[in-house]
């Protein structure tokens, strides 16, 4: 595998905590993070990021929808920001969690926020407003993530549980207790859904294989020295990526759970704070975001 560094790109004023593909024109990424900023980058000129928005609290997840072109961001106090672009006076904060909402996932006309409360809650994407909640846990619910295969969520907790959700009744199938010792930070699916990664505070990056029942036990690594904050699966389903508050990311063979490459700052040209996010626009570029104000655009080459 070769990866290389592209562009660093910098102007934020504070960390970034998440990034959201560009869908409507392909053509780049968003970033938003503890200054407020909602910054477009185009891949071309990664040289010039354009504030799109700013609010006033820090923002923990974002997502771009394009029908029509509106972007959802969440913020620390569990507001929910419908923004839109091309008529920003329609833009509104609905004030729905009690703390902060921590991601936010789409599908279908509905969108789903995770929030700190334990709520989870899904609202309609095209009247922008609540359908209907579901309080999991009594800690805050950190990550989502919808099985690419099948009609349901998988909900990381700060209670260390991870909640396998129904996607069309928001009924609670099944749960995977004491999935870590603490905060589960991320979620993901394998391609066909029959995987689930999970990893957490407790910096240990674990897999469970579905079952009749649910999803069971099936690997564990301890992966970076410190916090697991985030795993992000390349669009061919074959690697997959992780961030980590120890500044790497490192990517990883799906199937076999097998370490095939570690970026750092010394040998990489890295982050040099933690690592928050990452986002795989295509199969070969890979960007990730950080507590150093800045987002890193990688070429990602496999043989």
């Amino acid at each position: 595998m070769r990866v290389h560094k592209i562009h660093q790109c910098s102007g934020h004023r504070g960390a970034v905590y998440t990034l959201a593909p560009d869908v409507a024109n392909n053509d780049g990424f968003y970033s938003a993070g503890g200054d407020g900023w909602i910054v477009k980058w185009v891949l071309e000129n990664p040289d010039m990021g354009k504030v799109v928005a700013s609010v006033e609290d820090r923002i923990f997840c974002l997502l771009l929808m394009s029908h029509p072109d509106r972007l959802l961001a969440g913020n620390m106090t569990g507001g929910l920001h419908w923004i839109h672009l091309d008529n920003p006076d329609a833009s509104l904060n609905i004030q729905h969690h009690r703390k902060g909402i921590f991601d936010v996932l789409q599908s279908g006309d509905s969108v789903f926020t995770a929030g700190g409360d334990g709520v989870l809650t899904r609202w309609s994407a095209t009247h922008e407003k609540t359908i209907e909640s579901i309080h999991l846990s009594g800690a805050s619910l950190r990550c989502i993530a919808k099985a690419p295969q099948g009609d349901w969520l998988a909900v990381g907790a700060s209670d260390g549980h991870i909640y396998i959700i129904g996607v069309n009744d928001m009924r609670l199938i099944s749960t995977i207790n004491n999935a870590h010792a603490n905060s589960v930070f991320s979620v993901a699916f394998s391609n066909d859904g029959q995987m689930l990664f999970s990893g957490g505070r407790d910096a240990v990056l674990r897999q469970w294989q579905r079952s009749e029942d649910g999803f069971i036990f099936s690997e564990e690594v301890a992966a970076p020295w410190y916090t697991i904050n985030h795993i992000a699966m390349r669009p061919d389903g074959q690697i997959f990526a992780t961030a980590s508050r120890d500044k790497t990311i490192k990517i990883w063979e799906t199937s076999t759970c097998r370490l095939i490459k570690v970026l750092d700052v010394i040998r990489d040209g890295g982050h040099i704070n933690s690592v928050n996010r990452l986002l795989w626009l295509a199969d070969n570029i890979l960007v990730s975001a950080g507590d150093d104000r800045s987002a890193i655009i990688w070429s990602v080459e496999t043989d």
